[in-house]
């Protein structure tokens, strides 16, 4: 299985690309993964908020292949503890996904299209993060997943 995070912009933030590089670098050794950057919307600031989320989805919607299990990244999702999120991947393998996309919409969330292709919608916390520390905090949490199914010692509960 090929796991794909798709966002909308780059990453500004030194601190961030490095917290992000350095989890990808580790990542490389249990699982194909690639992010997927959807440079931003221009002249964003002459949209509505609906308009630059249907732009948007348009987007993420054309990176998309027919065969992807499509989760959601959003407020409003399953929220997992990490062993949790760590079995959910596990099974995800188990029944033969070909490409698992995570998605991080822009500010405004995800036209109706996209929500309607999604197969779940998960919440990393009730909390609000920017988007771009979402990025560092999923990539560690994918990481820790993959850890916590070889029982190796990263993660203590």
């Amino acid at each position: 299985m090929k796991v794909c995070l798709l966002v909308i912009g780059k990453t500004d933030t030194a601190y961030l690309k490095a917290g992000i590089e350095e989890y990808e670098r580790r990542l490389k050794f249990y699982i194909p993964y690639e992010m997927k950057v959807i440079p931003d919307i221009k002249n964003a600031r002459n949209l509505t908020e609906n308009q630059q989320k249907e732009k948007e989805g348009e987007l993420i919607l054309g990176q998309l292949e027919t065969s992807d299990i499509v989760v959601l990244l959003d407020e409003k999702g399953h929220e997992y503890t990490s062993k949790g999120f760590s079995e959910f991947l596990a099974q995800k393998m188990l029944v033969g996904t070909k490409r698992l996309v995570f998605v991080i919409g822009g500010p405004y969330g995800f036209s109706e299209q996209v929500y309607k292709e999604a197969y779940a919608k998960i919440s990393l916390s009730r909390m609000t993060y920017s988007h771009q520390m979402v990025r560092m905090i999923f990539v560690e949490q994918l990481y820790r997943a993959m850890t916590i199914q070889r029982g190796e010692p990263y993660h203590h509960e």
